[in-house]
């Protein structure tokens, strides 16, 4: 069980570190994308380094290797851990923790990455759909309301594990998830909304740059 989840974490871990702004910005316009505005390497500071095209591509690769992390999480658990629907959650929780920590941490950039937020939409898209698209739902509203980008990010990904808690409630079918799924994707939810730490200070302070504004943030 524990040589399984290594395995598991590894591989989701390697995966989500893959650094696709960086790589991208890098390819194409020839520019380190950690010198231009905050210093990170997400879609929105890749929308912020005046590429459109870029900042969507990066978006979607990001939410795609979230999501084919826990997919492949799952498929490893079922290759060597016991056959449960329990085993196979554990996996994916395992899986979707790393992926998101690859996407923070990646050692390949000395482990200075993004914050987490197209990454964990990605993971939860697969370990929980609905509550998923409910969270990215009221990211969009905030979106829509304020123009910050990172209180959006925060209030969708705090959101999320009551989203995913009350419909599991709603639906009460099949065997409950292991606690630590749960628990998995309340860690995800608070490592994103720490990742914020500095977004949450200017957002204090009255100083945070909104969606389209041509300042750094």
């Amino acid at each position: 069980m524990i040589r399984a989840s290594l395995v598991i974490a590894a591989v989701a871990y390697l995966l989500g570190s893959i650094p696709n702004g960086y790589l991208l910005v890098r390819l194409f316009r020839h520019q380190d994308i950690r010198s231009v505005g905050s210093g990170n390497i997400g879609a929105t500071n890749v929308l912020r380094s005046g590429s459109k095209g870029l900042a969507a591509a990066t978006f979607v690769l990001d939410v795609l290797k979230g999501s084919a992390s826990v997919w492949l999480g799952g498929f490893l658990g079922a290759l060597l851990l016991p056959a449960t629907s329990t085993s196979l959650r554990t996996a994916q929780a395992v899986a979707a923790l790393f992926a998101v920590l690859g996407n923070m941490f990646p050692v390949w950039l000395r482990f200075r990455g993004g914050k987490g937020v197209s990454t964990g939409f990605g993971v939860f898209l697969v370990s929980a759909p609905w509550a998923a698209l409910a969270a990215i739902s009221i990211f969009a509203i905030v979106l829509f309301l304020t123009r910050y980008v990172s209180l959006a990010s925060i209030l969708g990904a705090a959101c999320f594990p009551v989203f995913a808690w009350f419909l599991y409630r709603m639906q009460a079918v099949g065997p409950p998830p292991p606690a630590n799924f749960f628990t998995v994707q309340c860690a995800v939810a608070l490592l994103i909304i720490l990742k914020h730490h500095q977004n949450i200070r200017r957002l204090l302070a009255g100083t945070e740059s909104r969606f389209g504004a041509k300042i750094t943030a």
